[in-house]
């Protein structure tokens, strides 16, 4: 399983979702919602505190 690193800033859709243990599409419908944000850096990236942030504050009971 992979964690969080604290000094990592960006991390890819894939590695989200690594994180997340969910699948890149529910990264993306996230992203579109925007629930996530992103940078546009030729491919999306996702900084490690919003990332972060996104864990913390999603609904336990969902």
């Amino acid at each position: 399983m992979k964690m969080i690193q604290p000094y990592k800033p960006l991390y890819t859709v894939r590695e989200a979702a690594e994180i997340l243990m969910v699948n890149k599409d529910f990264v993306n419908r996230e992203i579109i919602k925007g629930r996530l944000p992103v940078l546009n850096l030729g491919r999306r990236k996702i900084r490690g505190s919003d990332l972060e942030k996104y864990i913390e504050s999603y609904p336990e009971n969902v």
